[in-house]
């Protein structure tokens, strides 16, 4: 171990292997809490430095991040804060910043104007308590104006996406002004950094001159250049190895140029990014190659470095702590007040502008590289980054649950699933049936059982197809994103099977960052008698009805099957297990409909556990209410077996079409979020399975000639 630390490179492998591992890790808990991973990035930063670590354990975070090696962490976060400010760059699309309404501009400006007001009122009382006398007064105001004033563009955008709200009326709003915001705030920084590195009042008016002329290139020289690159990257196949080392090339000479006038190399990156045009395909091209390694690889390293720089042991007395809490108290007030406010003075309804002064409140990393730039520059204290690292934490991690009381999850579901249409004049309620299609190859088999379930064309029924999409991380995902083009590659396929069939499926698609929690709210919208999820082998665990199956089986009010599609092209046999628990019934009710609407043959397999016929004198009768004589080919067959799951298993081999089959341990179907059971009548049935789950208990409200049959059989004592 000691000859490790002394070797640089392998001491850099094991740093980054640690803070990407820590920073993942606490990303799981982070998403299971409904919050950014750019939290769990600056809280895994936070931990690895002194606040935890070296508070803990000094010995072995002097070991993981020597001194030494502190140089080469930092050059190394700079490199990814470069690329990640160039990719901010190609999401800031100027149509946000053009044609905008009186609302938008009012918003924006009350947005800045606000809080930087208050940080500078702030600074009267902070500068002589927590700066340094050597630190010009000016420099001190100014930075803190900008520090409150920043919205976190790439989060908001995230979150917005995620939420569904970046079409809605204040999704579109917020997204405008908190572009409008990191335009100003940037360019409020590089003339802070000017008036900081400038020796005098002249070098800083120079500084700023070049920093206009030099904006000027880019926008009339650059950009032309850029564009024309771009129309070629359009007609060819796509940006090669050549253009993207091209770009690269442009975007490190910028963050150079801007470093030598001094406005730091960031805004340099930050321009090279804005000005690439985002039509022809470029700016996406060059954000796909580049996301996943300045994100991924290098930006976890400047948490890293922004957390060792973070020394919440600073904060030891009441004073500093109160102190720490007006400053979050300022900085909501400023940014989520001022936003509010003008909001609902342009004529929005509380509630949306509320929502609005909430997702503007949100800092996250941009925050802390504005905090980093200022503490480089030696304008604010390791005691004041400190407080204003926990402001930014704090104001990032409340965003979500406001924005979730704000906009409840059932508000939401009801806004983006349109009420199911009344059917005038029908004695019978329409059976409506929810697929939910993860990949393009469920759905055909999804198409077929529908038919099977819906065929008859004197009882309605509604057909929807669902297609959750879920978010990543990257920036590129949610500025850009078309959920209906990204669905069709999974959604085609079923569609165009249903109208070779006649049949009629309404398409939903859109992003869920949880997406159990949106198909039970899609089908409890739709009023769905039946979810059909499709299945696919778990990476780690060995159930397969596990994981979102298991958490929508346990949400769902209604029905849930999951079809294990074996090519199923059509239902012409059907064997159904029974024993009598309700999961049973609700297949023997499904049966009873592919009996009623596709003429199957149907075959209830009921299993005993002794010969003879007290087993099933019981169980009969109860078929035979479900499936009266004159109603179609229903066999009963009787079977004698210790263990039900070898018998249906054994049966199955016999040529059928489908296994209808009831959750439960007596088939060795137990839905669960993690298991070690291998289930082996999914496992080695050759036939393809439906497996039906009956939710407990029934809603009254939305019951079905199957349920109620099921519900009749529920009152009777069956024998097993």
């Amino acid at each position: 171990m000691h000859a490790l630390s002394h070797n640089a490179l392998t001491l850099l492998i094991v740093q980054f292997l640690v803070i990407i591992g820590v920073s993942r890790l606490i990303g799981r808990g982070a998403q299971w809490l409904g919050q950014p991973l750019v939290i769990a990035e600056v809280l895994a930063g936070i931990l690895l430095g002194p606040s935890l670590l070296g508070w803990l354990a000094p010995g072995a975070m002097d070991w993981l991040f020597p001194a030494s090696s502190m140089p080469v962490l930092k050059m190394l976060s700079q490199v990814g804060l470069i690329l990640f400010m160039f990719l901010i760059g190609l999401e800031l699309d100027p149509k946000l910043l053009k044609g905008r309404g009186h609302a938008s501009v009012v918003i924006s400006h009350t947005s800045i104007i606000v809080p930087f007001a208050l940080g500078a009122g702030a600074a009267l009382w902070l500068y002589p308590r927590l700066s340094d006398p050597s630190v010009p007064f000016s420099s001190f105001v100014l930075f803190m104006g900008v520090a409150m004033s920043i919205t976190a563009f790439p989060v908001l955008a995230r979150i917005l996406t995620e939420r569904r709200l970046l079409s809605s009326r204040v999704g579109a709003m917020t997204i405008t002004c908190a572009a409008v915001d990191d335009v100003t705030a940037w360019c409020l920084l590089a003339f802070v950094v000017a008036l900081v590195r400038a020796s005098d009042l002249m070098h800083a008016g120079l500084t700023t001159v070049l920093a206009m002329l030099y904006i000027a290139f880019m926008l009339l020289v650059v950009r032309p250049f850029l564009a024309r690159l771009g129309a070629r990257v359009a007609s060819k196949e796509g940006l090669n190895q050549n253009g993207v080392a091209l770009t690269l090339m442009m975007l490190l000479a910028s963050a150079w140029a801007t470093e030598l006038i001094g406005i730091h190399a960031l805004f340099g990156a930050f321009l090279m990014g804005s000005v690439i045009p985002k039509e022809g395909g470029l700016a996406q091209a060059l954000a796909e190659k580049l996301e996943d390694v300045a994100v991924v690889l290098l930006l976890p390293l400047f948490f890293a470095f922004s957390g060792l720089r973070t020394q919440v042991g600073l904060l030891s007395t009441s004073d500093h702590w109160v102190m720490c809490g007006i400053i979050i108290f300022l900085a909501c007030a400023g940014k989520f007040g001022g936003s509010a406010v003008a909001a609902r003075l342009t004529g929005m309804r509380w509630r949306e502008a509320g929502a609005l002064g909430i997702l503007m409140n949100t800092r996250g990393l941009v925050e802390l590289i504005v905090l980093n730039i200022g503490l480089d520059l030696g304008v604010i204290s390791p005691t004041l980054f400190t407080m204003l690292v926990v402001m930014a934490l704090v104001t990032t991690f409340m965003t979500t649950p406001l924005l979730r009381w704000i906009y409840p999850p059932e508000e939401m579901a009801r806004d983006q699933v349109s009420p199911t249409p009344v059917v005038e004049k029908v004695e019978a309620q329409p059976f409506t049936m929810l697929m939910c299609v993860s990949h393009g190859h469920s759905g055909a088999g999804m198409v077929t059982l529908g038919r099977a379930l819906t065929g008859a064309p004197q009882e309605p029924s509604q057909l929807y197809a669902l297609h959750l999409i879920r978010p990543t991380e990257r920036a590129s995902f949610h500025l850009r994103h078309d959920p209906e083009k990204a669905s069709g590659d999974s959604l085609t396929p079923l569609l165009g099977r249903a109208n070779g069939l006649g049949m009629q499926v309404r398409p939903i698609s859109f992003v869920s960052a949880e997406p159990a929690l949106d198909i039970c709210r899609t089908a409890e919208a739709k009023q769905a008698n039946l979810v059909l999820l499709g299945w696919h082998k778990p990476l780690f665990s060995r159930t397969m009805l596990g994981g979102t199956v298991h958490e929508v089986m346990q949400e769902a009010n209604t029905s849930v099957a999951v079809l294990v599609d074996r090519g199923l092209e059509h239902v012409r046999r059907v064997l159904v297990p029974f024993i009598g628990s309700a999961h049973d019934r609700a297949a023997l009710g499904l049966a009873r409909r592919l009996l009623q609407h596709a003429s199957a043959e149907i075959t209830i397999l009921h299993v005993t556990q002794s010969e003879g016929q007290h087993g099933h004198s019981g169980a009969r009768p109860l078929v035979e209410k479900l499936f009266p004589q004159g109603s179609g080919t229903v066999h009963f067959k009787v079977v004698a077996h210790d263990s039900p799951e070898e018998a249906a298993l054994e049966e199955s081999r016999r040529g059928y079409d489908l296994v209808v089959v009831g959750v439960g341990a007596e088939w060795g179907l137990e839905d669960g979020l993690f298991g070690l059971h291998r289930e082996r009548l999914i496992g080695d049935a050759p036939t393809s399975l439906l497996v039906v789950r009956h939710p407990t208990p029934a809603p009254a409200a939305e019951a079905t000639p199957e349920t109620e049959s099921a519900g009749k059989l529920t009152a009777s004592n069956v024998a097993s």
